[in-house]
């Protein structure tokens, strides 16, 4: 008998959008304070200014806005419009929350065009004030359900909200190791971040052989093998939510955080290195 299809993990839609528009708020205040000196620093992504940086955090929310703008048909102001169908259904999903984080990668490029342009368009303190306004007036109103057609492709809106706290929180950590700052991760944003990468790395690595734990948000099976039923599972991995993240993300190296001690790895099959980073 073939193994169950798991099922997709559930998200509470309040959380996440007081999540996002916390982390947001979060991040504006911290650059509205940074010096133009701060501002001209590298940000460690390739050659984005910590002002790029910031620009693309703040387009990763305004998104949000342009998405919620869509008709329902994948028309509007919404980042990579698509049409809808000849009969004017809903755009049929293509992007799921778990693959979204694998698919980002091949977009690089195009999202650092537009990052630079939108950079150049406007004071940061005006691009985040901006989009913070919007975001307000738009949200509340905002359909879960409502099908955006993303850059990426038709993905239900609910799902696309959490990819906001991925982008989010990644590149608050960014920023901190980019400026010195230390501005603070919202709880359920970094909740929501650790498990959409974890779900991530199950979708990549398929089987039930190795269990990730990232206490105290995310516990996943993976990694195709024998299957344990009951007792501690062969092959175990832990760490810590941001040490995950920055794994998943190519921020770090696998070996450097086994050897720093900030991942344990126990059972033949608990060497990640060859499956991250996850997402681009």
């Amino acid at each position: 008998m073939p193994p169950a299809k798991k099922r997709a993990r559930r998200y509470d839609s309040a959380k996440i959008r007081a999540a996002v528009t916390a982390q947001f708020g979060h991040v504006r205040e911290a650059v509205a304070g940074l010096t133009p000196e701060q501002l001209a620093l590298p940000s460690g992504l390739g050659e984005w200014s910590v002002r790029e940086l910031a620009a693309h955090m703040c387009m990763g929310v305004e998104f949000v806005n342009r998405a919620i703008e869509q008709d329902g048909h994948g028309q509007g102001q919404g980042h990579g419009q698509g049409h809808a169908g000849p009969d004017g259904d809903l755009p049929a999903v293509t992007v799921t929350l778990a693959a979204w984080p694998l698919a980002t990668a091949a977009h690089a490029g195009a999202i650092s065009e537009d990052v630079e342009a939108y950079a150049a368009s406007a004071p940061a303190e005006e691009l985040f004030a901006r989009t913070a306004a919007r975001l307000d007036a738009l949200l509340p109103g905002a359909d879960d359900d409502q099908v955006p057609v993303i850059r990426l492709g038709p993905m239900r809106f609910g799902d696309f909200l959490v990819t906001r706290t991925v982008e989010l929180i990644v590149h608050t950590d960014d920023l901190n190791r980019a400026t010195g700052l230390a501005v603070p991760f919202d709880r359920q944003a970094l909740a929501a971040c650790t498990r959409v990468l974890a779900d991530a790395l199950a979708t990549k690595a398929p089987g039930a052989s190795t269990e990730v734990r990232v206490p105290p948000y995310a516990v996943v099976q993976c990694v195709a093998g024998p299957r344990h039923t009951r007792g501690t599972p062969p092959n175990v991995v832990e760490t810590d939510p941001l040490t995950w993240i920055r794994l998943a993300t190519g921020r770090t190296g696998w070996r450097e955080e086994v050897e720093a001690a900030r991942v344990g790895a126990s059972g033949e099959r608990a060497d990640l290195g060859g499956l991250l980073p996850l997402m681009g």
